[in-house]
């Protein structure tokens, strides 16, 4: 049986939230979260019972945070935010998205500076352990006061409104709660501004896109070290030495991980005498791009990992001070900036990964047949394949356009500047999406190449091996034209189900 994830607000991972979001283990709240939800809602209900005007717990919302709430209007009130501020649109988030929205709104909650009732908080967890997942719009978050409309989607069916998913299928939040066993809440004061205010939505979104560039940063390496044997280069670009001299970490990192897949390689003897010089850049400045996409992935880790545990309310409880304090750890800044990077780190790793499926396919660069095709003229072989690879790098470099630069001014004029985060989160795995498919087309033309060099007569490096000897097993050789479609999507499915980086691994 699974171990439930205990969750107390300050030590979620990135992979907690995949284990949670996409393999449905089970969530707990700890003794010492509960203990300090409990007095930070404490405080809040004696606020509320005052007289004192306190933002989001008698007062209005952004720029009406100066009109007066009746005490016997504050649960409207509550309510009023939460289905004013639904107003998505489009695609509903996938599931695992919208679980993992969930569980880092719900581990919010629980490190106790948002003062919601403990029974709010459990409904949340019991939604994720019994599988109610809200239907969250994935658009209409500008990252101003958080992601204030996929926020209220989620809150709707946590006050019995809006859709969800349950057993698969979608219907009324109401109906959901229900089938699961559950009731219901309805929100007290500051309750309604609780769930809505935060970078949860855009971390839901950029933390898979994170991991999912990660996974495939490692591959594209690999590509890259297939097509190096392939095209007979040369192994003196990933020396130890060389990179010595020039020590950024990405560089020597993915520089040791090409020695590590080239490692045993015949081939390379194979050339060592011949007449060339140096290969084109795409093969011999592997390091220096892949590196540097790295470092730019580690910098998105980095804030990632501060943010799922960071306290994101407006207003803050500080229930030890016994104050309630109105600042901006909402805004999305730092999510959009790290997911603004994702997206241009994945696509200069695309962008070169294209360059040398052409140096492939192109008998003038090769040495090989004209489009890796044995009968070139009757057949076609891989041109196309190259050509789709082009026009994914092309839209993904559009994609790239920075989002965290921009701002559209909201709440008339109160919210003035604004983070773009859920755009740079869409746009990061739109980017992957795309990624995947060139890696994808790389390593297929790439094992096409290498078939060409007779590996079983002269062996390429270990992890090589071991990657073309599970492609050949899922995609044969191919002698006359066929549907590529086809090949790139089992090749993709070998990318999707990690069995192609877990067989280079154990082979390294």
């Amino acid at each position: 049986m699974t171990t439930p994830l205990e969750l107390d607000g300050n030590t979620l991972t990135l992979s907690d939230i995949r284990d949670v979001a996409a393999r449905n283990r089970p969530v707990n709240l700890t003794a010492a979260s509960l203990e300090r939800v409990t007095r930070a809602r404490a405080l809040v209900d004696r606020v509320a019972a005052g007289d004192e005007a306190a933002y989001g717990i008698n007062t209005g919302f952004g720029t009406l945070a100066e009109v007066r709430i009746e005490k016997k209007d504050l649960q409207q009130l509550q309510r009023n935010l939460i289905v004013s501020h639904a107003a998505g649109v489009g695609q509903p988030l996938s599931i695992p998205e919208a679980r993992a929205l969930l569980l880092l709104r719900c581990n919010v909650l629980a490190k106790g500076f948002s003062g919601v009732r403990p029974s709010t908080l459990r409904l949340g967890l019991e939604m994720l352990n019994r599988g109610v997942t809200p239907v969250v719009p994935e658009r209409g978050s500008v990252g101003a006061s958080g992601d204030l409309a996929p926020l209220a989607h989620l809150a709707l069916v946590i006050i019995g409104e809006g859709e969800a998913f349950f057993d698969g299928v979608r219907m009324h939040g109401r109906d959901a709660l229900r089938k699961a066993g559950l009731e219901p809440v309805v929100l007290e004061a500051k309750e309604g501004l609780t769930l809505v205010n935060g970078t949860q939505a855009m971390c839901a979104v950029g933390v898979p896109a994170l991991l999912a560039a990660e996974e495939l940063a490692e591959l594209f390496d690999v590509a890259g070290a297939i097509t190096i044997e392939g095209m007979l280069g040369s192994h003196m670009p990933f020396r130890a030495d060389v990179h010595a001299v020039r020590p950024h970490v990405g560089h020597g990192t993915v520089a040791e991980h090409m020695r590590s897949l080239l490692q045993g390689s015949a081939l390379v003897d194979s050339h060592k005498d011949c007449a060339k010089v140096q290969d084109p850049y795409s093969m011999r400045c592997i390091p220096q791009v892949h590196g540097t996409a790295r470092e730019g992935l580690s910098f998105a880790r980095r804030i990632l990992e501060v943010e799922i545990n960071a306290g994101t309310d407006n207003p803050l409880v500080f229930a030890d001070t016994e104050e309630i304090i109105s600042a901006g750890n909402f805004h999305g800044q730092p999510i959009s900036l790290a997911l603004d990077v994702v997206a241009m780190a994945l696509t200069q790793l695309s962008s070169i990964s294209e360059r040398r499926v052409e140096q492939m396919v192109n008998p003038a660069l090769s040495g090989l047949p004209p489009f890796l095709a044995r009968n070139s003229g009757l057949n076609s072989g891989f041109m196309i394949a190259q050509v789709t690879a082009a026009a994914l790098v092309a839209e993904a470099r559009i994609l790239c356009h920075p989002a965290s630069v921009d701002s559209i001014p909201s709440s008339a004029g109160r919210e003035d500047h604004v983070s773009m985060g859920m755009t740079a989160a869409l746009k990061a795995r739109q980017v992957v999406e795309h990624a995947r498919h060139v890696v994808a087309i790389e390593l297929l033309v790439a094992a096409q190449a290498l078939d060409f060099r007779e590996p079983s007569k002269t062996a390429p490096g270990r992890g090589v091996l071991a990657a073309h000897q599970l492609i050949r097993s899922r995609v044969p050789h191919m002698d006359v034209d066929r549907e590529l479609h086809k090949d790139i999507a089992a090749v993709a499915a070998l990318v999707d189900t990690g069995e192609l980086l877990a067989t280079v691994r154990r082979a390294c």
